[in-house]
């Protein structure tokens, strides 16, 4: 199982990173909430533990960005104790809530108890990887593509857009939002680029990419697979 442990405080974390190793777990980190948010999008991490106060982004904010693309697990760890902070973390998106000083006794078999709920709940939901819109079926798990029953080979981007789109059949996407949720909020290249990979996804995936069947154009707004 694959980690990721988010904290501002270095000697924490490598506390942290020390005790979950010896579990058998495989461990990364980061430093800060922009960080954990772009370690999320391309780790493909089991579980996720964030502290709640961190610079550049808090652990909340990190939380929601996250929760934007990717229902990971995610412990969050904070100093504070009251109430409405745990209220907060779960509204973000958090899994589960520890106040520190923690026991790392505790921590660790709170992630014990999340990753046996989330292996269960991906054993029941299996058939949720496979994602079928007219002649489009993905399969997400694998990450693979098929037009008519075909294979297409497609790259980790132009997967990821196509992926979000399928996931949210007739909701319309702006170009900000897509460069956003799929490059990262701090993504400084042109906003072209959102274009150019659907342009590359009707020419993969669409019978006639000149008059698209599924991935569709709201002029003036963004882009949408039709349902």
């Amino acid at each position: 199982m694959k980690i990721l442990v988010v904290d501002d405080e270095q000697l924490l974390v490598k506390g942290i990173k020390f005790n979950l190793e010896t579990e058998g777990y495989q461990v990364e980190t980061a430093f800060d909430g922009e960080e954990a948010v772009e370690r999320a999008r391309t780790g493909n991490f089991d579980l996720i533990i964030l502290d709640v106060m961190m610079p550049k982004l808090s652990g909340l904010e990190a939380c929601m960005r996250i929760r934007e693309f990717s229902t990971v697990p995610i412990i969050m760890l904070t100093a504070r104790s009251e109430d409405v902070d745990k209220i907060l973390g779960f509204e973000y998106g958090a899994d589960d809530y520890v106040t520190k000083p923690f026991n790392i006794i505790e921590l660790k078999a709170r992630i014990r108890a999340l990753l046996r709920r989330s292996a269960l709940t991906n054993q029941s939901s299996a058939s949720d990887n496979i994602i079928t819109i007219g002649h489009i079926t993905l399969d997400t798990h694998k990450r693979t593509a098929k037009k008519d029953g075909v294979p297409v080979e497609l790259t980790a981007k132009e997967f990821d857009v196509i992926e979000l789109l399928a996931r949210n059949p007739d909701r319309v996407y702006s170009r900000e939002s897509l460069l956003n949720l799929i490059w990262g909020y701090d993504y400084q290249g042109d906003i072209r680029t959102v274009d150019v990979h659907v342009r590359r996804l009707r020419e993969k995936l669409e019978r006639n990419p000149a008059s698209p069947e599924r991935i569709m154009t709201k002029w003036g707004v963004g882009y949408y697979i039709k349902s």
